[in-house]
């Protein structure tokens, strides 16, 4: 019996071929892989103006001879990823993304695949308008190779030049820090502040049977828990410089336990997922957070109540404006590092038993105006009291007494990108009116 060749085979030929073709019109190179492929048909290389850029793109290609996509419409399609398929995406180094191609029309879509492993979700929403593979898209594709982890990320990225601030900002330390000497470990200590007549407060570390705090012990609830004799007051320097990774490691916890005292008022801590997060004041009601942006007033939403279109009344989630604080030294300079993020609850109060869908689904709508917005929010929000502050020492008598030190950040530093990403290339969907963080305003122009 001859050899025969499969009418799949030639259509998936015929459709990687396709894509290829079409990465180079836009401007990209594609280099197809061998027929030992599990998954990966070709990788997508940028360029700009011709120029390699050694930014790769990991491409899977679904051809499809005609008929429709999966719950297809004028607007969009889904497409529902194999186990095996994500399992295997989720090691790679490199974004993925599936191409499809269609040959009666001879249309091109894509889609990023999440590599995030706590993501159950394995469908991929395809919009019609926004996910066409055409060079309206090389600066969304090129903007996938952009990282956004490490020691910092630019919140916008490649096409024209603009300024943009880095999520991180400096850190001024208090100049002292007092230590003293404890019979109590943590959890001993912690129980006897619960217990105490004054607020408890947790600005503080134990190791070793030594008290660290930026605050005097002796002015506060902390004098029951330190040996009142043995206080000491010493240069900050000595600790935030040390040069071993275990004192670093202990100053980097001190930062922490004082981030979440200084907040305490307005923010609660998710241990679990170690952010922390706007509170609700009342039971399915928002939260607005104003703030004075470089060029104008601004607010935000940052309790925002999601109510269901089909039974009123009935609150679906809440959505809190969340962060998640890493501090990093570098150089001689301590610098606080936001990751902007969501933290989900059922009415402002109770964990949502589903977060991770509701995450997903925010962040795909999050563009760079977005991430910029909430960037500066929260450096507005932790910088509010030393702006107060500042009012009160322009008032009559020009001098304010500070009732301890406390940790001072200064603004995010700011670069000059000599390419642009645009907007589209920070995800789809339509902004939400009350999320007034996403302005596109230049705040620190």
């Amino acid at each position: 019996m001859p050899k025969q060749l499969t009418a799949n085979q030639i259509l998936g030929e015929i459709g990687e071929n396709a894509v290829r073709g079409r990465f180079l019109t836009m401007g990209f190179q594609f280099d197809g892989r061998s027929r030992l492929e599990a998954g990966i048909d070709g990788i997508a290389e940028v360029m700009d103006k011709g120029q390699p850029m050694a930014r790769m793109i990991a491409v899977q290609v679904k051809a499809t001879e005609s008929g429709r996509y999966a719950s297809e419409t004028d607007g969009g399609f889904t497409y529902l990823l194999r186990r095996q398929d994500l399992e295997y995406w989720r090691g790679s180094n490199l974004p993925v993304i599936v191409v499809f191609f269609r040959r009666s029309d001879n249309s091109f879509y894509w889609k990023e695949v999440s590599r995030e492993s706590d993501l159950p979700e394995r469908r991929l929403q395809i919009d019609k308008a926004v996910d066409v593979l055409d060079s309206s898209s090389v600066n969304r594709l090129a903007a996938l190779t952009v990282p956004k982890a490490g020691f910092g990320y630019y919140v916008p990225a490649l096409g024209g030049g603009e300024e943009a601030i880095v999520n991180m900002l400096p850190i001024a330390l208090p100049a002292k820090l007092f230590i003293a000497s404890t019979p109590y470990d943590g959890r001993k200590a912690t129980a006897m502040l619960l217990d105490g007549d004054e607020p408890a407060r947790f600005d503080w570390i134990i190791r070793g049977g030594i008290f660290w705090s930026f605050h005097d012990p002796r002015t506060s609830c902390c004098r029951e828990i330190v040996d009142l004799d043995q206080v000491e007051a010493i240069d900050t320097a000595d600790l935030a410089f040390h040069d071993d990774a275990d004192e670093q490691h202990k100053f980097i916890h001190l930062l922490r336990q004082t981030l979440r005292h200084q907040t305490r008022q307005d923010l609660n801590w998710s241990k679990a997922q170690e952010i922390l997060y706007f509170r609700a004041l009342v039971a399915d009601t928002p939260r607005n957070f104003a703030y004075e942006a470089s060029k104008k007033k601004a607010d935000a939403d940052v309790v925002n109540v999601s109510m269901s279109d089909k039974d009123e009344g009935r609150v679906l989630f809440v959505r809190h404006h969340a962060f998640s604080p890493r501090f990093e030294l570098m150089g001689d300079q301590w610098y606080l590092i936001i990751t902007p993020t969501y933290y989900f609850t059922t009415n402002g109060f109770t964990p949502h038993p589903h977060p991770s869908a509701l995450l997903a689904g925010k962040k795909r709508m999050d563009k760079s105006a977005a991430l910029r917005g909430q960037v500066v929010m929260w450096h507005r929000f932790l910088t509010e009291a030393d702006r107060a502050e500042e009012r009160k020492a322009d008032g009559l008598f020009g001098t304010v007494v500070e009732a301890e030190p406390r940790l001072r950040f200064g603004e995010p530093p700011s670069v000059h990108l000599e390419t642009r990403v645009p907007e589209d290339g920070w995800g789809g969907g339509a902004k939400k009116k009350s999320d007034a963080s996403e302005q596109p305003e230049d705040l620190f122009a």
